[in-house]
């Protein structure tokens, strides 16, 4: 299928089934808590099916509706975001009455409030459910694991903040280039997703090219070039 008929998540996700499902792509630290969460492509296709099939048959969105994630950088995030754009939904980082659908942290509800649907994300190291859920919203980690680990896409909407699919994997790949990123590398950031160009360049630029990700939550500079010799790091943002 050419590229320009995908959604962002199979133009991502599958060249890296195709080369090498098992290997890791998105290893997730927390320093604050000895926390580290590791998913192989296959991992995270998995969580991003279940989001996509939790977005489509829970929530009745259909391609083109508007998701906004307000989410840190987190291994949940990234299968949110792939779900979301699985679905053929348009994500939004900010806030957005006309928004659909809104994933947010408990402490981010106040945010969303008027949005027609809420998920909300406990953001727990083991993806554990969020406690006293308000009545209304739904508590993502036990909401996403009935779902299927097998998705297929009903169509393509726009990808990111109003931009199309090709013009964010150009964008993408352009910030691969200039970040030094390409296929094989092993990228270590602690940098935010909270912005279009954040998330470009922090997230879709090492998936686009088919490389993967160690993302560190509070980072301790200690710990720094100890873990850049156990993930064998290849580049440093």
């Amino acid at each position: 299928m050419l590229e320009s008929n995908l959604t962002l998540t199979e133009a991502l996700i599958d060249p890296i089934l195709d080369r090498d499902p098992a290997g890791p792509r998105v290893t997730w630290y927390d320093d604050a808590t000895g926390a580290r969460i590791e998913l192989s492509g296959l991992t995270l296709a998995n969580w991003a099916a279940k989001t996509a099939n939790l977005i489509r048959d829970e929530f009745a969105l259909t391609p083109g509706a508007r998701v906004a994630v307000l989410l840190p950088a987190h291994w949940q995030t990234a299968a949110v975001l792939l779900g979301a754009w699985w679905a053929g939904t348009e994500v939004v980082l900010q806030p957005d009455p006309d928004a659909e659908l809104a994933f947010v942290t408990p402490d981010r509800l106040d945010d969303v409030d008027g949005v027609a649907e809420v998920a909300v994300l406990s953001l727990d190291a083991m993806g554990t459910p969020v406690r006293d859920v308000p009545p209304g919203v739904t508590d993502f980690a036990s909401a996403v694991r009935v779902h299927g680990d097998q998705f297929r896409p009903g169509g393509v909407g726009a990808a990111l903040d109003g931009i199309g699919v090709a013009d964010v994997l150009a964008a993408a790949r352009k910030s691969a280039s200039t970040q030094g990123i390409s296929a094989g590398d092993r990228v270590m950031s602690s940098g935010e997703w909270g912005s279009v160009d954040e998330l470009v360049g922090g997230l879709i630029s090492v998936l686009a090219v088919g490389g993967s990700l160690v993302q560190v939550a509070n980072p301790d500079p200690a710990a720094a070039d100890r873990r850049v010799e156990a993930e064998r790091v290849t580049v440093r943002r």
